[in-house]
């Protein structure tokens, strides 16, 4: 049964990633690109669907891990009744054939050691070929290849290589996997032994750009790492998540796909990155967003490929059951068909924050925003499926026409402050049509609050990002009587759920984790109506969700003290960044 996802920690080389459990288990291994069929699938299902295990034979009294400061270099110590075993676990960033570089090296005493790689590919449905040459094993199956060189020589049983050695103090083992395309040969290998020194220096000399010097820089840079392991290096795509179908309810049918990039994180990635100092990975951020969207607008996608792929068909994997029991298990993302209205108002917000932070503009992108805006004028009025991706009935939702009157004003403000050509009275007169219906429609007088959807009653979290975006100032009481009922109703152990799913019309069953991004959405409002106490409570709380290397799932369970979700999450990430630089 795999680990809590909390036990996890990520490694990655911006190309690939992996998952690394507290038992020096790697039970999740994606290859380039992010979408190509993963190497291991454990965490989705059981041991014989792949992993690849180095620890101690047994005896492991105690586990403690961290990341070498700055990086992405992994260590696991593990104390056992005759000494202590450290397993070292990076991806060293080199191109386009990902490496997967284990040391285990006995640090006191000694140890007995199991070395036990499970290899399986097809997301865990495809057996390789597996044979020795020249001293190292190779695996293939259809596209792809693995090769593992080591210095302790395993057995072949069925497919799985095994090895049983011991060390004592000062002596170590190095494993290197190496993924390559199955119709090429073999790439050049690269030094286990200097690999982990590499690739510290590799995250260190990164890590040295980051500019936040607030009281939380520690946490801050750790989610900025995070950010940039997720991103596809060849393009400046940032994925959601390295992973599919973790649950937001255990046992649940709430299981997605999320090794995708998705527009609406476009703005608050944009502003982690560029206020933190990484203004070439913001700019790498913008001009993927401009390619992924080159189109007609009526084209608009609400999430890409690393490299701008829309073709995202959903499928089911029925062989894998899910983690812990939570099933389906899904490949690509159904979502992608839907028409959600937010997403214009989030590029067109990111492009303007773009060009006022100095990211210097390309040609082609306001001709996009004027298109972009001539194809809103006459379908802000549609019903959607909203920025939570309903698979419900479309509605009439509050925040996507926020967000729909945020398009229009950025555009409007881009033009007038860099006298750009536009209809500005056409654009005036449209905001303001906008704004007039969100507040007559969107606005509950008697709950005093704004609602999910024009005419009902429920809430939803989105709405504390009205004051954020300029809606309405934060002082308003419409504002803070939002402010106050969400507070209040969607609230559970000091963190916020997107909306109540046991009354919601979302086409799912009810049940999921208190979400994250809005648990930090809600410190952000307080800021801005300067209850700053209760903001660094709530701020200080979601911290200490933070698993013990300083990672974030998408959600968290108040009751059974779980993270839930795809994991980690890069909106969590973003949205811890930017709540700390608004404390700072």
């Amino acid at each position: 049964m795999p680990l809590p996802i909390e036990d996890y920690a990520l490694i990655g080389d911006t190309q690939s990633a992996a998952l690394v459990g507290k038992d020096g288990s790697i039970d999740w291994l994606c290859l380039p690109r992010f979408d190509a069929d993963a190497c291991f699938a454990a965490l989705l299902g059981s041991e014989e669907h792949g992993r690849w295990l180095l620890a101690p034979s047994g005896g492991i009294r105690r586990v403690q891990r961290r990341y070498r400061p700055g990086t992405l270099v992994l260590e696991t110590d593990f104390e056992t009744d005759t000494g202590t075993l450290r397993v070292v676990d990076c991806m060293p960033p080199r191109g386009r054939e990902p490496d997967l570089v284990r040391e285990a090296v006995c640090l006191q005493g000694h140890v007995s050691v199991r070395m036990e790689l499970v290899i399986r590919f097809g997301y865990g449905g495809r057996t390789p070929w597996v044979h020795a040459i020249d001293g190292r094993f190779s695996a293939m199956a259809g596209p792809d290849a693995l090769t593992l060189l080591s210095d302790v020589r395993p057995r072949n049983e069925d497919a799985t290589l095994r090895a049983d050695f011991s060390l004592s103090a000062g002596e170590r083992a190095r494993f290197l996997l190496a993924w390559h395309p199955s119709h090429e040969p073999a790439p050049p290998s690269i030094d286990p032994a200097t690999a982990a020194e590499h690739t510290e220096a590799w995250w260190r000399e990164w890590s040295s750009h980051c500019t936040y010097e607030g009281p939380w820089r520690e946490q801050v840079l750790r989610s900025l790492i995070v950010l940039k392991a997720l991103t596809y290096s060849p393009t400046g795509g940032i994925v959601a998540a390295p992973t599919t179908s973790l649950p937001e309810a255990l046992g649940g049918v709430r299981n997605w796909d999320y090794r995708y990039c998705w527009l609406r994180d476009a703005t608050f990635t944009l502003l982690a990155l560029l206020d933190a100092g990484y203004r070439e990975e913001a700019q790498a951020w913008r001009d993927w967003l401009l390619r992924a969207v080159a189109g007609e607008p009526r084209e608009l996608q609400i999430m890409y490929g690393v490299s701008g792929e829309r073709r995202l068909t959903e499928q089911e994997l029925p062989w894998l059951p899910g983690y812990q029991g939570a099933s389906p298990v899904r490949l690509g993302n159904a979502a992608v068909c839907q028409f959600q209205l937010d997403v214009y108002g989030e590029v067109l917000d990111c492009l303007h924050m773009a060009r006022r932070s100095g990211v210097p503009p390309r040609e082609e992108g306001w001709e996009l925003q004027r298109h972009l805006l001539d194809f809103l004028e006459s379908n802000w009025e549609r019903t959607d499926e909203g920025i939570w991706e309903v698979r419900g009935p479309p509605q009439h939702f509050t925040h996507s026409k926020v967000m729909a009157w945020v398009a229009v004003d950025r555009a409007l403000r881009t033009a007038e402050e860099f006298r750009l050509p536009a209809p500005l009275e056409r654009w005036r007169e449209l905001r303001a049509r906008i704004h007039a219906q969100v507040c007559e429609r969107g606005y509950d007088a008697s709950r005093g609050s704004f609602v999910q959807a024009y005419g009902g009653k429920e809430l939803d979290a989105a709405l504390l990002l009205i004051p954020q975006l300029g809606f309405l100032p934060p002082e308003d009481p419409r504002v803070v009587g939002t402010v106050d009922a969400i507070q209040r109703e969607l609230c559970e152990g000091g963190l916020v759920r997107r909306y109540d799913t046991h009354r919601s019309e979302d086409g799912l069953p009810p049940g999921e984790g208190s979400f994250l991004a809005c648990s930090f959405w809600l410190a952000d409002a307080l800021i801005l109506l300067g209850r700053m106490d209760e903001a660094r409570t709530i701020f200080e709380r979601l911290l200490s969700l933070c698993n013990d290397v300083g990672l974030l799932a998408e959600e968290y369970d108040p009751r059974t003290k779980r993270q839930l979700g795809n994991f980690p999450q890069a909106f969590s990430h973003v949205a811890l960044i930017n709540t700390a630089q608004n404390l700072s």
